[in-house]
């Protein structure tokens, strides 16, 4: 079982740590020492490591002390670590500058590792913990461009939902480690719009660290690409609305409009869908004790929306929406559910799979309220894909409508359906639409230059599967077959691995495959971004150099905590259990 250790008080500030005992770099001026670290290596292991025992090739020399374990701080996250791997791979010389001379064996001799994590998600969280966990050592540095910590947990789950938020608590053990070091206000690669604001250029991570972990997940979402999507207002991504009511800094100056009329329209038939469809019709007492925005609830409480079409181009049976949302929206007080197209679901349900059963059977039972009976109204609308946004005759410049085509499924009752354009059309009033049609990661503008490649297509960084980052290298005369290379010392999980799909828990599982990739390699001799296994890399310390004065404002995990309880101090008043910061500069404000 898990447990955390206490942190040291030099934690308040990123640059007082505990991982400047390992480097040899001088720190900044400015910067104080630490009061208390990890305890350095042994003097023996001092002098294997200064002399390699010079009679015999590094990985004789780490054979003979394979007894021997590293003196470095060990949390209680951690278990045991391996001496060493006699299964190294063998020496090849570079193919880039990302491809580091092998190391021919890691045990007692050998600094612990150094690991940049880009991302203060579920994916980096759980990978970091993994990798702790194995080799317990490791000195963990996660980079996150807000001041707070958390991604999609945060930002992106709704406020009505706090059971999923769970994970936080783990995540805050994960922190407590003394061999971690949160690094919030500091993006990688680009700036975020805020004044106060640090930016640490990919390059450096990959200079000062052995391995950079790339787990920012998805900031974009992707588009319909339809007439009117672009020009015409009140169509808004679901995206920036979640983002809006859970108090994301970007999309605080949303203020989508819920007055324009009765009917909202919502493209697409996932999760996040439903998220949308629920807030709108949720009341908004019960909304009023959660910890969504207080301009949210301000502008939720007078809108007019009464009917919601979630609206896709495939059936029931291909849903992406899983049964607790659905049943959530199905029970919300005085609203109803317009009945689904009946054709679309088999007449006999009992030979489904059970999680296609029970979806079926909510569905097919409905509300106990007809939709003549309530002012409020959900649907879902089946096999349209939007084809155009119509403006208002009275105003052309806001939606007013939006046509559909019709589509019909080849096979509707399977899963993978191919879906056929009917060639007639639909039209549905529109006051208000939300594109709920996926989330989309986006390259780091150094990705090229250090040889990282970009699938935008499916929007993830290529890897091979496991989370290693991988590029295609052509072949030569000899053998002309395309093939892909590691990229050294680099990893990717979540989202930016796989694409955005799956919850947390298939987000925590992606996220151990990719630690378990980052020990292997580390203990069977594989090449990582530092090839001198003598001196351990900088770390933030070395990047602090880099960026210049603009890394004070960095976010330690013990100012986020401050932030943290001023929230719940701003909720506590309004009688809920937090209320967010919505701009950056009212975050670092109360530290």
């Amino acid at each position: 079982m898990y447990t955390c250790t206490s942190r040291p008080d030099a934690q308040d500030n990123p640059s007082k740590s505990h991982h400047r005992a390992r480097t040899k770099r001088p720190p900044p001026p400015a910067t104080d020492r630490p009061t208390s670290r990890p305890p350095g290596p042994t003097e023996r292991s001092r002098a294997c490591r200064s002399h390699h025992h010079p009679a015999q090739p590094p990985a004789q020399a780490c054979a003979r002390h394979e007894g021997m374990r590293p003196a470095v701080a060990r949390t209680a996250i951690g278990g045991g670590v391996r001496a060493c791997s006699a299964a190294a791979a063998p020496a090849s010389p570079p193919t880039s500058p990302s491809h580091t001379a092998l190391r021919p064996c890691r045990g007692a001799t050998s600094p612990p590792m150094r690991l940049a994590v880009v991302g203060s998600g579920p994916a980096g969280f759980y990978a970091a913990s993994r990798v702790m966990s194995k080799l317990p050592g490791t000195l963990v540095d996660m980079y996150e461009g807000l001041p707070v910590p958390f991604g999609l947990v945060r930002h992106g789950v709704a406020p009505d939902h706090p059971e999923v938020k769970n994970c936080q608590d783990r995540f805050g053990e994960i922190a407590a480690a003394p061999n971690f070091r949160f690094l919030g206000n500091v993006s990688v690669g680009q700036p975020l719009h805020a004044a106060e604001h640090c930016v640490a250029p990919l390059g450096s991570l990959m200079r000062h660290y052995d391995t950079v972990l790339l787990a920012y997940g998805a900031s974009e979402d992707k588009k319909l690409g339809i007439l009117g999507e672009s020009t015409l207002t009140g169509i808004y991504s679901a995206r920036q609305f979640v983002g809006w009511y859970n108090g994301l800094p970007e999309c605080a100056g949303l203020r989508p409009d819920l007055l324009r009329g009765e009917d909202a329209v919502v493209i697409g038939q996932g999760n996040v869908a439903l998220d949308v469809a629920r807030i709108l019709l949720e009341d908004v007492d019960v909304l009023r004790k959660t910890d969504i925005t207080e301009h949210a609830l301000a502008e939720l409480a007078r809108s007019r929306v009464r009917r919601v079409h979630v609206v896709a181009r495939r059936g029931p049976m291909q849903a992406a929406f899983t049964i607790k949302e659905v049943r959530e929206l199905m029970k919300l007080p005085s609203v109803a559910f317009w009945p689904v197209n009946r054709s679309l679901i088999p007449q006999d349900i009992k030979n489904l799979p059970r999680a296609s059963r029970r979806l079926m059977e909510v569905l097919l039972k409905g509300t106990s309220l007809s939709p003549g009976q309530s002012s409020r109204s959900w649907s879902l609308d089946s096999c349209l894909s939007p084809r155009h946004f119509l403006g208002r005759s009275d105003n052309p410049t806001a939606v007013a409508s939006t046509e559909f085509d019709m589509t019909h499924l080849e096979e509707p009752f399977n899963p993978a359906s191919r879906v056929i354009n009917t060639g007639s059309t639909k039209v549905l009033p529109s006051d208000v639409v939300f594109r709920s049609v996926g989330y989309r990661s986006v390259a780091l503008p150094e990705f090229a230059e250090a040889g990282i490649q970009f699938d935008a297509a499916r929007g993830i960084v290529s890897n091979d599967g496991l989370g290693r980052v991988t590029r295609l290298v052509s072949g030569d005369d000899a053998n002309p077959h395309v093939t892909a290379q590691q990229v050294a010392g680099l990893y990717c999980a979540g989202w930016l691995k796989r694409g955005p799909t799956g919850v947390i828990a298939s987000t925590m599982q992606d996220a151990f495959a990719t630690g378990d990739a980052i020990v292997q390699d580390w203990l069977s001799g594989g090449r990582f971004l530092q090839p001198d296994q003598i001196q351990s890399p900088g770390g933030w310390e070395a990047v602090m150099q880099d960026v210049g004065p603009s890394a004070t404002s960095a976010v330690s995990w013990d100012r986020w905590l401050r932030i943290d309880a001023a929230e719940k101090s701003r909720g506590h008043r309004l009688g809920k259990e937090r209320e967010k910061f919505t701009r950056t500069s009212d975050m670092l404000s109360v530290l």
